[in-house]
This record gives structure tokens, sequence and C-alpha cells, in this order.
């Protein structure tokens, strides 16, 4: 498999660390309100990465965060004047909720920032120890200078970093509020503030950097080099260029062999914005589409590329998905019915042509998870299994082509099993009428049931097998 790389910019065959293994880390989100389509996005992408690397056959160590302790936690929790623990533990719920509605799978562990402080202040004292890192009155900074590599994930130059906010520095020195050695420095610990949650550390009580904690939670879960780190793009600076310094500062190691990072996504072409009353939660887009389109839609582009989401965009995802699920069904009814006479020997050449499609997927995956082709793969899967199957295939064939369809939808996260509602009586007696009177030829009034029925959202299909029905 190849993956693009962002440390080096390049496209790389990927080798894991440990034969037949892969830990991942995914930055996980602050938990502080209903996570957005944004956030959803790295969720999905990763998730189908880890996926085709269980497809594939290795052991995979998926780890992703939750930061349970930030500045908007705590305004929430001062707005609600509950503890901030109650925020968080209200949205980590709420967000696993969102995740099952995606069909993300839960990682193998998901760690919370509280509950690993004490290994956040052991590195922050090796840091210490290792000159990398000063305290002043109760903050710990680190020494951005001391790791000569700083910049190497997001190519920025220190020295130009620096020039872009010479204004800026001049004025908290004048103010006398930057206590810093270098403007450059950030914090690994900072100090209580009246009404916030803290704890205890040779510094005085406190509580921990962002940048530290993805470092220290990596490092427990999965070991001092990641074979792959993930997130969003908006994180590579400063958070990830942050947890490369302080990680190999620390653990004098490679901290990650490859960083994936998913590209932007905009609403009706405009950055994502609640002043632009174009912010959407994943509770909000799931009122109004089933989740599983939005994760098809999600799917449909290739990660690293930016994706626009509208209307528009997520009726027409909805549509192709459809395309799937109607071939699905197809299949399913055919499979019920089918008989248990052996293939003939044209059946069983179809049945080899099967694994083609199988070899164009994979070739997509492999091609640093190009979900946009792999689609296009499982869509002529369909195509070839609604010309070449029929209810009077065998049911070895029949079941061969249903077989290859779910396996490469469930490689993507895409739900095939199609759950069959109950239609409440006084549909299921429409229905029945409807077919009385096409028996006796009173077609203007199965004509008028169809379009009342229709009316309410069920779409009725007249097959061979008898009267299908679907929800619009």
């Amino acid at each position: 498999m190849k993956i693009y790389n962002t440390l080096t910019r390049t496209k790389q065959d990927f080798v894991p660390i440990n034969e037949g293994k892969v830990g991942i880390y995914v930055c996980g989100p602050t938990v502080y309100d209903y996570i957005h389509i944004g956030n959803a996005r790295p969720m999905i992408v990763f998730d189908t990465l880890r996926r085709y690397l269980l497809y594939k056959g290795y052991d995979v160590n998926y780890v992703s965060n939750f930061t349970d302790v930030d500045d908007k936690i705590i305004k929430r929790a001062l707005e609600e004047g509950v503890p901030a623990s109650e925020i968080s533990e209200r949205f980590i719920k709420e967000v696993k909720k969102d995740m099952k509605d995606l069909n993300v799978m839960e990682a193998t562990t998901h760690p919370k920032a509280t509950e690993e402080i004490p290994d956040m202040i052991d590195m922050i004292k090796v840091l210490i120890e290792k000159d990398h890192a000063y305290e002043v009155n109760g903050t710990v900074y680190f020494r951005t200078r001391s790791f000569p590599e700083y910049g190497k994930l997001s190519k920025k130059n220190i020295d130009d970093l620096e020039a872009g906010h010479r204004d800026e520095k001049h004025a908290l020195k004048v103010d006398g509020a930057d206590e810093k050695e270098d403007f450059l420095d950030f914090v690994l610990w900072k100090p209580k503030k009246e009404g916030e949650p803290s704890w205890p550390s040779p510094w005085g009580d406190g509580r921990p950097g962002w940048h530290l904690e993805c470092s220290v939670m990596s490092k427990k879960y999965i070991g001092d080099i990641i074979d792959i780190h993930a997130g969003g793009e908006d994180l590579i600076f400063p958070h990830h260029e942050n947890e490369i310094a302080q990680s190999e500062a620390a653990n004098e190691v490679e901290f990650a062999r490859y960083w994936m990072h998913n590209g932007f996504l905009r609403i009706d072409g405009e950055k994502m914005s609640k002043s632009l009353g174009n912010f959407f939660t994943i509770r909000e887009i799931g009122e109004k589409y089933p989740l599983q389109i939005i994760r098809f839609f999600i799917l449909s582009a290739h990660y690293r590329s930016p994706l626009n989401f509208s209307d528009q965009l997520v009726e027409s995802a909805k549509a192709s998905l459809e395309r799937i699920l109607t071939a699905v069904s197809k299949l399913e009814d055919a499979l019920q019915s089918a008989k248990g006479r052996a293939s003939t020997d044209d059946e069983k050449k179809i049945i080899e042509g099967l694994c083609d499609f199988e070899k164009k997927f994979d070739d997509a995956m492999e091609d640093d998870l190009n979900t946009a082709d792999a689609i296009s793969a499982v869509f002529e899967l369909v195509k070839y299994t609604n010309s070449n199957i029929t209810s009077d295939s065998s049911k070895e064939l029949i079941k061969a082509g249903l077989d290859q369809i779910r396996k490469l939808c469930d490689v993507l996260g895409i739900i095939t099993e199609l759950k069959k509602e109950k239609l409440d009586s006084e549909i299921e007696a429409l229905i029945e009428e409807r077919q009385a009177a096409r028996k006796a030829k009173n077609f203007a009034r199965a004509d008028e049931i169809r379009d009342q029925l229709a009316a309410e959202g069920i779409i009725l299909e007249d097959t061979r097998e008898g009267v299908k029905w679907k929800r619009a």
C-alpha cells in the first residue's frame, strides 16, 4: 500500500514497524459540544483506513483520544454552573452515539486526557532534565529552538515564524505579559486559575497543555514510535509540529513514520462558520439525511482533496448509494427464491469475473486510500451483477454476487443489511386493496392508491415475486 506522507510530501510504500501489526493514532475531538460535519470527515476517513488494513489481515491498534479538559469545556461548564467533568462526560456519550450512527468502529482505546495526567507530568520532567523545557512562575514551556528539526512537518522555517509575529512579540514584552525565553516557546503545563479544574504537579496546581496530551497518550497506548499518525490538515501546525518536537526531544526516537491528513470541508463553497450560519452538527444533519448517506458522501472524494458539502451533492450521493442498496435488495430477493441447482459453466465464469472488481477495489485503496475510485469499482460490480444475475440464476452465483458487494461495502463501512420495516395495518390494507383492484382491472383505483402511498413516502414496485416497497 502506498500512503501520501505529509512529512515527506511524497507517496511512500507502507511498511509497518512490526510485521503484521499497525499502530494508528488519530487526534480526537474536544468534547464541549456535539461534533460537526468537519469533525466527521477524519473519523470516517481513518475508520475506513483501519477497516481496509483489517481486511488485508493486519492486527490494528487504533487509538483516538478525547480531549476532556480545555478552555472551551471550562467556559461551557461555567456558563451552565456545572463541573467541567460533567460537560466532557455528557459530550463523550454524544460523540460515541454519532460515531455509531456513522458506523465508525470503537477505537481499540479511547484515552481521556484527564486520566493520563501523571504520565504527562513525567514527560515534562524528562524534557526539563534534558534542557528542552523550563518553568516560569508555575508555567512550563517547551524550548522550541532546542529542537533543531522544528518545522519539518509543516515545512515552516522557525526564523520566518518569529519574524511574522515580531509586532505581537514586542507588544507582549512591553506590557510584561510574556515570560517566555523565546516567543516561539509553547506551553507544556499551565497554572491553575480560579474556578478551573487542576491537578497537583512539581510546578504547582494546574493542567497540561493541549499538544502534550497526544504525545503522552500515543506513547502509552502505542509506543514511542507510531506507524501512522492522522488527523485534519488544520492540525499540521502547530499541534502536530509541537507533538513531534516534544516527543522526539523526550524519547530521542522518531515519533511517527507516516503522517496522514484529510483536506478541509466547506459548506456550499464557504468555510464553515457559526457567524455565516453554515455550521452544522452531525445531529442536525442526521435529522435530514440518514448518516450512512453522509458517510458515503465523504468517501466519494479522495481524503486529501477539499470537500464541498451541499444539499445538491448529498442528494446525488443519496441516489448513488440507493443504486447499490437496490442491487443488494434484488439479490437478496433472488436468493430467497433461487433453486439449489448446480451452476452452469457460464455461471461459473461469471463467478470468476467477480474477482476482477475486488482487484480494482484493492488497487484503488492501495493507492493512498483512494475511496473515490474504490466506490467506482463497487458501481462496476453492481452493473455486472445487474447484467448477469437474475432470479433464475443458480443460488451459488446469486450468493457470490451478493457476498462480493457486501464484502467491499463493509470495508468502506457502508451497511448493506437492509432493515425491513413493518408497514402499519392501514397501509397494509391499502396495498391489499390495490392488489384486488388490479385483479378486477380497476386500474384507476389501483393508481389512486399508489399515488396515495407515494404521498405518504411509500414507493411500490411490482415484481415477479410480488409487490415490493421502500420508503422514499
